[in-house]
């Protein structure tokens, strides 16, 4: 098999007040983000109409958006899809007009329209509160199947965990105002599932390792566990890194939202699983150990 790291020894548990900080420091950016700048949510979510059209001469974007602006149809939204492609968004204002306004607009130039979405303002609203909730239930869920599956310890690192990595790629993705569309919530739930995965693959070893190891303490445990699943993780993560990372490069404007929300999540995704989730196994353990120490000496 191979391997990038033969016999690791990293002390990772014992410096996770580093990862804590550094996992707070970017999960505050992230809100304060939210709150000053808030989400760019797209079509599916804001409502307004999208439409792709493709020209018959090549056209720029910028030659493109002069043919709206120059006659007072707005500033809409303009990415390629393609060769002599466009996605047109209209906003939610003018979605009734929408066609209006495109036939005006490109009135002028031969194009062919291959495309179009309409979503009203309602329903773009009902759609980002189904969601929240859908990312909810889906937390929920991990929590009882991680409960059933190890110790409800091991639940809470996992869920805090997974809450860590939408927290930071929802923050990431306000900071830079990506849209935020139904394809990227799809890369938001894929996220959740790839993190589970490596964060399950981590407790495993360390459920193994704890029968095995009786005489060693939880940090040492955990420590070795991870040093033991890191050739594979790191594989595991890299490769498919590479896939999204060149999706996010190639792919367009239309996949650039799904593939560069996998990439943020594939590297949070690693790094929660082994800086996150697995160091507060050990801040629960101390916590429950002081309680139960304190109940002792009360007594």
């Amino acid at each position: 098999m191979l391997q990038f790291f033969k016999d690791p020894h990293y002390d990772i548990v014992n410096k996770r007040r580093i990862s804590f900080i550094i996992s707070t420091v970017v999960i505050l950016a992230g809100i304060i983000s939210l709150v000053v700048q808030g989400l760019n949510y797209g079509v599916d979510f804001a409502g307004g109409a999208k439409v792709q059209v493709k020209f018959e001469e090549p056209i720029s974007a910028v030659a493109l958006r002069n043919l709206f602006t120059e006659k007072d149809l707005g500033n809409p939204e303009i990415k390629s899809s393609g060769p002599r492609e466009y996605m047109i968004t209209i906003n939610a204002d003018d979605i009734e007009k929408s066609d209006a306004i495109l036939s005006e607009a490109l009135a002028d130039i031969d194009h062919t329209l291959l495309q179009t979405d309409k979503i009203g303002p309602k329903i773009g609203y009902e759609m980002r509160s189904n969601s929240i909730k859908a990312i909810g239930i889906a937390l929920i869920l991990v929590l009882i199947y991680i409960t059933v599956r190890f110790e409800f310890k091991f639940a809470v690192g996992a869920v805090a965990a997974l809450f860590h990595d939408v927290l930071v790629t929802i923050g990431i993705f306000s900071l830079f105002q990506w849209e935020i569309s139904m394809p990227v919530l799809a890369a938001f739930l894929t996220i959740v599932g790839y993190s589970l995965n490596d964060t399950i693959v981590v407790y495993d070893r360390i459920r193994e390792n704890i029968k095995v190891h009786k005489g060693k303490n939880l940090s040492e445990v955990i420590n070795l566990s991870i040093n033991q699943s890191l050739s594979r993780t790191i594989i595991t993560s890299l490769t498919t890194f590479v896939v999204v990372l060149i999706l996010a490069i190639f792919g367009g404007q239309v996949l650039f939202g799904f593939s560069i929300a996998m990439v943020v999540g594939v590297i949070v995704g690693t790094y929660s699983s082994m800086f996150v989730a697995s160091p507060l196994l050990v801040v629960w353990s101390d916590k429950f150990r002081e309680k139960e120490e304190q109940k002792k000496k009360k007594k």
